[in-house]
């Protein structure tokens, strides 16, 4: 399922008049600055955006069609911000309130959180996202993380503000409007305080689990140590340098990567959204080309879908000798998608030594580790077996006939300053050269911990400042290699989809007893990641088992948006932990060995 299929989206912000106009218009925010470029070297957001707003750069927004609806200079967003906190204070919210913002893809999103910068107040990008199940499931799930962020105040554009209010009744919140409504507030005459090094930048909810978000705490000092080691050290920002992004608001790479990042070096961004990326991903091609972008970042998927639906007549038409750095990260990188659109694109002038692999989470602000600019991909091919069996790096030089099974990992860098690495066992020991196992990191970027909640801090924050990313990887020349996940994560099309919801669902049916479901993935004939829910099946009614299978799926696919397999499976089939509970990897392993899962 690609993503368009996968994703359904209210109606987009841009009206008809916008759609009428396919001619795309450079916004007059300018590529070339007029002040020297800083790589983040700031104590907070808001002095970051006091210094950008010196120069002559800012975001533009632009329609599905390529129409600019906006342009906002860094000067103009710091005023606008300014007298919108101002507005914020008249509410007389405490400081240190969390304020909820919908973070769809428009210039109100930016202007509310920088405004809660301003007036020490934590913003809290909510998503915009909604799956099969409609209003009804976003409204629930909008309601949990308002109560989870224990949110003061909350704001949602027109296209957002209904299911923001409906999800917000009994919460009993100090104010629930639209932009419109904040900017028709008073102005309070109390000063400004922004928020300081020590104090939370913002609160975001991990990809993962909509039955059981955590709030990552990040602070100020914490996301600008990680602005300027990814602009510095990672990417290596310019004067000149023009960023396009699609990726989502609410997500750590498109928050931090594309609007955090971008602002805290000075540079200029030109905004699409996700769901127009879906419909029309050419669109991210013809920005590059037309407004000479030079940075991008995507997860491999949105590289598979543009060369997947670009049209060879349009290919010769773009222009991409400006896009130096084309960063892929957020899941599993394989490098035939990349090497796929490289090979298309060359034509236009796209360089495949512009891929820079890197690998990071929320957790530890965005970034941990890049790959050289310039340097493209660099694979380890691995005997499988001896990874299989043994957790053994055997690199092989290349495919050789009757050989073993090999395994291609794409190296993500090496690791950013400040970032200690170790690669543990099962046990918490230090695995010797050679192996793989968890990877832990420790370094000024990372969270403080989950938002209320200390016993998930505690499952994976040492006291020592050490994080449990729940990554296998291993180390290769001193770069990162990640090779799976401990966590069991489902990664389709770049959204994470915990397995837990799928038990909870697999759970609710009355063929089924809790315990007796186990959620996980599984690579597919054509290198797919697919969910797989494989369930020991109770069939004390005479239910048709097919029937069973079709209801299940459905409803997976209703709460979840996801295409999710369901194997019906004997009793015993699944593998207990010591405490009772299905373990994920065992069952993955037992059933893979077996012959029990039948992809089609």
């Amino acid at each position: 399922m690609n993503q368009s299929q996968a994703l359904v989206y209210p109606a987009a912000e841009n009206k008809k008049d916008a759609e009428k106009n396919s001619k795309i218009e450079t916004g007059p925010t300018p590529s070339q600055n007029t002040i020297p470029v800083r790589h983040g070297t700031f104590d907070t957001l808001t002095q970051a955006l006091d210094y950008a707003a010196k120069g002559v750069t800012g975001f533009n927004f632009y329609s599905r069609r390529g129409k600019l609806l906006k342009s906002i200079p860094y000067s103009q967003l710091r005023k606008d911000a300014r007298t919108l906190a101002r507005k914020i204070l008249y509410t007389g919210t405490p400081r240190g309130s969390h304020m909820a913002i919908v973070a769809n893809t428009h210039s109100d999103f930016v202007r509310f959180f920088f405004a809660c910068q301003y007036a020490g107040l934590v913003p809290v990008p909510m998503p915009i996202v909604m799956h099969f199940s409609g209003a009804k499931g976003y409204i629930k799930q909008i309601k949990r993380l308002l109560k989870l962020s224990s949110a003061r105040l909350a704001v949602a554009t027109s296209d957002y503000i209904s299911f923001l209010r409906e999800a917000s009744k009994g919460l009993n919140l100090d104010l629930i409007g639209s932009p419109e409504e904040f900017d028709r507030l008073p102005e309070s005459n109390a000063k400004l305080q922004s928020l300081g090094p020590s104090e939370l930048a913002y609160l975001q909810f991990t990809s993962g689990s909509t039955r059981f978000p955590k709030g990552v705490m990040v602070s100020q000092s914490a996301v600008m140590n990680n602005i300027h080691i990814i602009t510095g050290h990672g990417i290596n920002c310019q004067n000149g340098d023009r960023a396009i992004s699609w990726l989502p608001f609410y997500h750590d790479m498109g928050l931090v990567g594309l609007v955090l990042a971008t602002l805290g070096s000075q540079l200029s961004v030109d905004f699409f959204s996700t769901a127009d990326f879906a419909m029309r991903p050419g669109l991210w091609i013809r920005l590059m080309s037309e407004n000479k972008g030079t940075i991008s970042f995507s997860p491999p998927f949105g590289y598979e879908l543009a060369a997947m639906r670009l049209r060879t007549n349009d290919i010769e038409k773009f222009d991409l000798s400006s896009w130096r750095v084309a960063g892929v990260g957020a899941e599993m990188i394989r490098p035939e998608l990349l090497e796929k659109f490289a090979d298309r694109l060359s034509v236009c002038g796209f360089d495949s030594k512009a891929f820079m692999p890197c690998y990071g989470m929320a957790e530890c602000s965005l970034a941990v580790s890049f790959s050289e600019v310039g340097q493209g991909l660099k694979i380890d091919k691995v005997d499988l077996q001896k990874l299989a069996e043994n957790n053994e790096i055997a690199k092989l030089e290349q495919d050789v006939s009757n050989g073993p099974k090999i395994k291609e990992f794409v190296r993500c860098g090496q690791l950013l300053p400040g970032f200690e690495a170790q690669i543990r066992d099962q046990e918490g020991q230090m695995v010797p050269d050679g192996q793989c196992g968890t990877l832990f990191l420790k370094g000024p970027s990372i969270m403080e911990g989950y938002f209320n909640d200390p016993e998930a801090t505690k499952e994976v924050l040492s006291p020592e400042g050490w994080l449990n990313t729940g990554d296998i990887a291993y180390i290769s020349d001193s770069e990162i290699v990640i090779t799976g996940r401990s966590k069991d994560l489902i990664i389709i099309n770049g959204r994470n989809i915990w397995p837990q919801d799928i038990e909870y669902l697999a759970e609710t049916m009355k063929e089924v007893r809790i315990g007796d479901a186990c959620a996980f993935s599984v690579t597919d004939p054509q290198g797919r990641e697919r969910a797989v829910v494989v369930v020991q099946f109770r069939n004390s009614n005479g239910t048709n088992p097919q029937a069973f299978v079709d209801r299940l799926k459905g409803l997976i696919a209703t709460e979840l948006g996801i295409d999710c397999h369901v194997e019906i499976v004997p009793k015993n089939t699944l593998v207990r932990t010591t405490s009772g509970k299905p373990s994920r990897s065992g069952t993955k392993k037992r059933c893979l060995k077996r012959g029990l899962i039948r992809l089609a």
